[in-house]
Parts: structure tokens; C-alpha cells; sequence
């Protein structure tokens, strides 16, 4: 039969799906397995939000939506970035998405031309390089330590910008690392974005989550030249939902609707009802918010001591619900360590290979404190 494209055929799987569907497989067959791997909150969303989904069902609200989002949720979306960072958008500045990824996949295809370059800082998301190769950028990398607590120095991030660079990526609070950058470090990202007059890409799906520190938006800096990638997925608990957002200039957005009008067109209608309970319920929500943020900072804690009380050195993340973990302990290769830790502690992780974190492994700590206190267990009996 005819060929694939090559940019298909160099893009490589994601170790998360595939650890997490191999964690999945083995408890279809009855192994007791502690899965670790998905960044997925384990709590079920609010009952408002809930209610909103039945509600809409009620009403009928099954059509297709307007490929940028219903007007309603684009209000509510804006008033949010009001009500909680300060950001003024009109609704023709805000684009719902299916989910904050396709908000990110947008993005890139509607500023990168071939060879440009997008500034990102490692460990990162899985999906941050291939997105930037299948529009035909480049990713460049800088490298953020374990012993910095996975927060970059900027200078590094400035020796990276290059002619080239059209795109500077920002990710805090970190997926995979849990880390959130102080407000100055994030100033200093928007002011190279405008010293070379750079688009800003903020990733900020993890606001909610934050334990130490505080949240900074690269937005309340330089809004005319940043987009803010956010959904509902995180803080509000509606992975499943695929509700993502984004907040920018009003050409950005424009563009990236035009994209979205040939590709997917508008989000689930019925999620999209909802997601407007979650953001104009504020109490509410904010109620949620809190008591899940207690549960995963508990967690967090618990599990952190554990692991560098077995040697296995992991910073504190100070926001999300990951951590990175060195596991040369159990095998210097991440993914031999990580398939260990599966077949043997029935652990399931995902290994730092993909991230760019050589030597480390990515746990998730959105399940159950008791299962977190198993899992080490499991680990400390692996390492005898």
C-alpha cells in the first residue's frame, strides 16, 4: 500500500499512554497494580458541575457549538482570567478547545513556519517537542537541575535565543516536575519575549495546584504577545470532558479558530455547560479547589519523604501532583527501572526518558494516600 508521511513516521509514541495502558492491561487480568502514571485527578468533578452536565442534557443542548466556543463560555472563561489573574480578554479573544492540548497544537501550527525555533525547558511535557516538529519547528532545550529544584536559571534561557527563535514556552506549576517559577523568573521570561520580540506560549493547566510559592502568570506581564494555554482539566477535574482554553491577541486567536474550523471544529456541547458552572460557581468551586489541594499537598509530603528515605532523591515539588524521582538506585537506565518497578513492585510509573530527564522516573501522586503509602512499600521491599 502507499507510504505514511515521514512526520508521522518519526513521531514517536507517548511513554505515558503506553506505560499507563500496560499498568491498565495488567489489572484487566487481576494483577494488583498500583498505577502512578496518568496526570489525572482522582476525585470526582464538583457536584455543580455534575448537576450543569444533567441540566444540559435536560435542555437539549446536544448541537453542534460555535467552532470558537459558546458565548457563554467564552464570558465565563474571561471573567475568570478577570476575577483570578487580573487579565482583561474580550470573548473574541478566548477559544475553547478539545482540551488544553489542541489549545497548545493550535498555537504552534499558527505561528511556526519550517526551521523556526521554540525555547522550552527540560523536563518537559512529552508533547511540548513533538507539536513544535509536526508544525516544522525546532525544539530548543533548556535544562532545568534537580538540584534547583527543576526551576531554570534565566540566563541559560537567554543563551538559548537565538535569530531563529520565534517562541519562548513556559510550563509552572511543571508537568512532570511539580515546579513553579517565582514571579521574577517569570517576568524575566516576558521580558526576553519582548526584548526579541518573541510569542509567549504559558502553560498554566496546573494554576489551581499550587502548595508552595505562588502562581505567576506570564500574561499579567506582556499580554499583547502572550497566549495562556488553561482548561478544565486539572484544577476542576474534567479530563474526560476535553475542555481546554486559550487567552490571547485577538489575531492569535483568530488564526488558531480558522485552524480548529478545518480540523475539529467546536467542543462537546454538554461539557462546555458544564465548564461554565465550574468557572461562575466561585464559592463552590473554590471549595473544591481547596479541599483537593489539602489532599494532594498530604500526599505529596508522605510521599517525598518516603522516597528519599529509601535513596532515592526527590526534590519537594511545590505545585501539580508529580514528582521526578532518581532511580539509578533500582537501574541507571530510567526505563529498565521503570519496568521493574512494574513487574516486580506492580508500581506503575512513567519513565523520564521522554521528558528528558535521564536517570528519573515521573510518579503521579493524584491517587489515594493509601495507595501512595503501598506503592512505597512496594518500592522498599524492591530495593531489599
Amino acid at each position: 500500500m502507499p507510504g505514511l508521511a515521514e512526520r508521522v513516521n518519526s513521531l514517536k509514541a507517548s511513554s505515558t499512554v503506553a506505560f499507563a495502558a500496560r499498568a491498565k492491561e495488567l489489572a484487566r487480568q487481576g494483577v494488583d497494580v498500583i498505577s502512578m502514571t496518568a496526570g489525572e485527578p482522582d476525585f470526582l468533578p464538583p457536584e455543580h458541575v455534575l448537576e450543569a452536565a444533567r441540566e444540559a442534557l435536560r435542555l437539549g443542548l446536544t448541537k453542534y457549538t460555535a467552532t470558537e466556543g459558546t458565548a457563554e463560555l467564552r464570558e465565563a472563561v474571561a471573567a475568570k482570567f478577570k476575577r483570578e489573574n487580573g487579565l482583561t480578554y474580550a470573548p473574541d479573544q478566548v477559544l475553547v478547545s478539545n482540551g488544553g492540548k489542541q489549545t497548545l497544537y493550535n498555537a504552534f501550527m499558527s505561528v511556526i513556519e519550517p526551521g523556526d525555533e521554540v525555547v522550552m525547558v527540560a523536563p518537559y511535557w512529552v508533547s511540548y517537542p513533538a507539536q513544535v516538529q509536526l508544525a516544522g519547528g525546532v525544539p530548543v532545550v533548556v535544562t532545568a537541575r534537580a538540584e534547583d529544584g527543576f526551576v531554570p536559571d534565566l540566563a541559560d534561557v537567554r543563551a538559548a535565543i537565538t535569530p531563529r527563535t520565534k517562541v519562548l514556552l513556559i510550563n509552572s506549576p511543571s508537568n512532570p516536575t511539580g515546579a513553579v517559577f517565582p514571579p521574577e523568573l517569570v517576568r524575566g521570561f516576558a521580558e526576553l519575549a519582548e526584548e526579541h520580540d518573541l510569542w509567549l506560549f504559558s502553560d498554566d493547566l496546573y494554576e489551581h495546584l499550587v502548595y508552595d510559592g505562588k502562581f505567576t502568570t506570564a500574561a499579567a506581564y506582556v499580554p499583547h504577545r502572550t497566549l495562556v494555554v488553561h482548561g478544565a482539566s486539572k484544577g476542576y477535574a474534567l479530563t474526560g470532558w476535553r475542555i481546554g482554553f486559550g487567552a490571547g491577541p485577538k489575531p492569535l486567536i483568530a488564526a488558531m479558530n480558522r485552524l480548529q474550523g478545518q480540523s475539529t471544529s467546536g467542543a462537546n456541547s454538554l461539557a462546555q455547560h458544564a465548564t461554565v458552572a465550574a468557572l461562575n460557581e466561585v464559592e463552590k468551586t473554590a471549595a473544591f479547589q481547596a479541599m483537593t489541594r489539602a489532599a494532594y499537598r498530604e500526599r505529596r509530603d508522605v510521599l517525598v519523604t518516603g522516597l528519599n528515605r529509601l535513596g532515592l532523591s526527590t526534590p519537594l515539588p511545590a505545585g501539580a501532583f508529580y514528582v521526578m524521582t532518581d532511580t539509578t538506585a533500582i537501574d541507571p537506565d530510567e526505563e529498565r527501572a521503570a519496568i521493574k518497578l512494574l513487574d516486580e513492585a506492580r508500581v506503575a510509573v512513567v519513565p523520564g526518558t521522554d521528558f528528558l530527564a535521564p536517570g528519573k522516573v515521573r510518579m503521579s501522586y493524584a491517587t489515594s494516600l493509601e495507595q501512595v503509602r503501598e506503592a512505597l512499600q512496594r518500592i522498599e521491599a524492591l530495593l531489599g
